[in-house]
């Protein structure tokens, strides 16, 4: 008998396990491409906008203009976690807390605009482009009730504004934390977004390079997304599967928990909500599951502005933890009250449900959704406070 014989269903394994090992590989390497598009469209928008990014917020004169201004910095500069540390920085530098609680709410909706991007990578697909689509939109609906329900309550009462300088008067004083010790996520795609960056800037503007990077970036997600869709419905079955739905599937508790993580770690709720939309449409959860996991990221985004609030020093320091507080209390409020009341939580899934719907037979829903969430809408409310002489 000889030596060199082997043992088929021992090579087999080993072939599977090498197989296996390859495609979780893949997977590892489109996630990071995932989070350096996402982040190319952010650097980019800075690139193209220079110095004027910052002036974007100097039109919020009255609360449903902060609203709008906090909508469209957030879905230009695709951060929440990097609009409300700005929104803290100008708290800090004179801004009433009044015109910035509307504009963190604002954040909360721009915010939401990646996912439905994301989900774009699933358009050829009927069934799993509805499914990805709505786990996209529930966000949008969710944060869109809660701006109809606690923006008339501030304008009316200023609880949420009493609340955050109750809060920032126990925490004054301390010392500061600054967020750039506890970014995860950017010291890992920093590299590859200046590779990108310096190429492009050589031979063109600084305004035509930003602007690549945006478009290059929302083609790298949509290309990332396809190949990771089909990866993940080989490999989310047994053990992967099982894990997953431990920490996520298990129940709207583990989920919200899980997405507050997540995003505490990664520093950015654009970046969780868009990993779990891919998962929602292959089917591995249900719009349900993913309901409280992005509630979740929307509390979890709030420590990168709170961390830099204690960064900030002078006369104006109590002000700028009071707004970074706001923000916080007004997520946690959002989660309590409008998923707390069955009535009211079920509102965000039949309407993300109708509209999926709507936009697998016909994609002009989706452009026609994005153009009246993210301009017709805030053009109206901005027309409608002047007309009102707010």
């Amino acid at each position: 008998m000889s030596s060199d014989m082997t043992v088929p269903g021992v090579e087999k394994s080993s072939s599977s396990t090498r197989s296996l090992l390859l495609d979780w590989g893949l997977v590892v390497l489109l996630v990071y491409l995932l989070l350096v598009a996402v982040s190319l469209i952010g650097t980019g928008f800075k690139a193209a906008a220079g110095e004027n990014a910052r002036t974007l917020f100097a039109f919020a004169v009255n609360p449903v203009a902060g609203l709008v201004i906090g909508t469209l910095a957030t879905a230009l500069i695709q951060s929440s976690s990097t609009v409300t540390s700005i929104i803290v920085g100008l708290v800090a530098g004179g801004l009433p807390v009044g015109i910035a609680i509307p504009m963190v709410m604002g954040a909360n909706i721009g915010t939401t605009i990646t996912n439905t991007i994301v989900s774009l990578g699933h358009v050829r697909e009927g069934d799993e482009f509805r499914r990805a689509y709505a786990a996209a939109t529930i966000h949008d609906f969710f944060n869109l009730l809660c701006v109809l329900i606690f923006l008339p309550l501030e304008i009316a009462t200023g609880f949420l504004a009493k609340t955050g300088y109750m809060l920032a008067g126990f925490v004054e004083g301390a010392g500061s934390m600054s967020i750039k010790e506890y970014n995860v996520i950017k010291p890992i795609v920093k590299p590859a977004v200046h590779l990108v960056q310096d190429a492009l800037q050589h031979g063109m503007t600084e305004m035509t390079a930003g602007v690549t990077m945006i478009a290059g970036g929302i083609l790298m997600i949509v290309v990332v997304i396809t190949m990771l869709s089909r990866l993940l419905k080989k490999l989310m079955v047994g053990k992967a599967k099982e894990m997953l739905h431990k920490s996520v599937g298990r129940g709207p508790l583990s989920g919200l928990v899980s997405g507050t993580a997540l995003t505490v770690f990664v520093q950015s709720s654009s970046t969780t909500t868009s990993l779990i939309v891919p998962l929602a449409g292959n089917g591995v959860f249900s719009l349900r599951q993913v309901y409280p996991f992005t509630l979740g990221a929307n509390i979890g985004t709030c420590i990168t502005a709170i961390l830099a609030a204690t960064a900030v020093t002078g006369p104006n320091a109590v002000f700028a933890l009071e707004i970074a507080f706001v923000h916080l209390c007004y997520n946690v409020f959002g989660v309590v009250l409008v998923y707390g009341i069955p009535f009211l939580r079920n509102l965000p899934v039949m309407a993300s449900e109708r509209l999926a719907e709507r936009t697998a037979q016909n994609k002009v829903y989706a452009l026609a959704y994005i153009v009246a969430v993210f301009f017709l809408i805030p053009g109206t409310l901005i027309a409608f406070s002047h007309w009102l002489g707010l």
